[in-house]
């Protein structure tokens, strides 16, 4: 989708289109959408980084707490979002063995309970085998520099996410 087109749709349009780029945070695809005309792919991303660096601390753990367990109960269900589910499966999530499940599951929940929100990594950037080994270092990071650190892993998902919805169709035209 070119520029020119991201700058015409309606609000509606918008939010429906870009709603997902912060994992179920339809709401800061809401608050940049007047900031429109985007000059390019990288002032949308801008105006989302802003966005999300003036949260105060128990904002930025919301935003946090929308992220689905990595390997978790929704991937097994099915209920993960389209993105989600595509990040995980490259990252080889939805085929752990009983053992990788079983590891995974215990160190996601001494994550939440310590941090109070689910451990988030860019899935797309990392495999099952660095996914595994950050979750359990990151285990003894300190809370504000944890909260700073998994920010940071959503503002790397978000920006492949639209780097997705705003270069695919451009990339399918050459």
């Amino acid at each position: 989708m070119d520029i020119s087109v991201v700058n015409a749709l309606t609000y509606d349009d918008f939010v429906k289109i870009f709603g997902n780029v912060v994992e179920k945070c339809p709401l800061i695809s809401a608050a940049i959408w007047s900031h429109r005309p985007f000059k390019d792919l990288a002032d949308i991303e801008t105006h989302i980084t802003e966005f999300i660096d003036s949260l105060p601390d128990s904002g930025k753990e919301g935003i946090l707490r929308c992220h689905p367990d990595l390997a978790g109960r929704d991937l097994q269900s099915g209920t993960l979002t389209h993105e989600s589910q595509e990040e995980q499966s490259q990252a080889g999530l939805t085929t752990l063995d009983s053992a990788e499940i079983l590891r995974m599951y215990r160190l996601n929940s001494q994550y939440k309970e310590r941090f109070g929100f689910p451990f988030v990594i860019c899935a797309r950037m990392n495999k099952k085998a660095d996914i595994l080994r950050q979750l359990s270092d990151r285990l003894q990071n300190e809370r504000a520099l944890e909260r700073e650190q998994a920010i940071e892993e959503v503002k790397k998902i978000c920006s492949l996410r639209l780097h997705n919805i705003v270069l695919s169709d451009i990339q399918t035209k050459l």
